[in-house]
């Protein structure tokens, strides 16, 4: 009897041991990607950001004019409303990028507003710089973005 007891916990060990070893970290985790729901979600939107990002010259040439009051109209409507696609697109990108496009937007934001101030004061210097910056940042969103062939 002693000597079953010791062949029955000779395979319990290796039973044991085996489950242990295939069931370790060793298995390849795919890397997330985007769902076509996602895609879809973002692609919705690009077209209207990159519609406001094509108009910068324009931005600027208002700026360089003086049109103070097409500028702040400018602000206040093609560029916030990009603002809000950005937000909008932000929760459909892969988690490893939200942050950064948070970011991007809080950007965004600080420098519509210092334009605005700009603005407000007819300077047209401090006016051009924060649009570029502005600009800029909507172009570091857009790299965030998949591409269509993603998915």
């Amino acid at each position: 009897m002693a000597r079953q007891r010791s062949i029955f916990s000779f395979f319990l060990v290796l039973l044991a041991t085996f489950l242990i070893s295939c069931g370790g970290p060793g298995v390849a985790v795919a890397p997330p990607t985007y769902t076509a729901t996602q895609l879809e979600r973002i692609q919705a939107y690009v077209p209207e950001i990159q519609a406001v990002r094509d108009r910068s010259q324009e931005l600027k040439t208002l700026i360089q004019r003086g049109d103070w009051i097409n500028v702040r109209n400018f602000i206040h409507g093609p560029i916030t409303e990009a603002r809000l696609n950005l937000t909008y697109v932000t929760p459909n990108l892969l988690p490893k990028d939200q942050p950064a496009a948070r970011q991007i937007t809080r950007d965004l934001f600080n420098d519509l507003v210092k334009l605005d101030k700009a603005t407000s004061a007819s300077k047209a210097q401090p006016a051009l710089t924060s649009s570029e910056a502005a600009f800029g940042d909507i172009d570091k969103f857009l790299n965030l973005l998949p591409k269509k062939e993603e998915g």
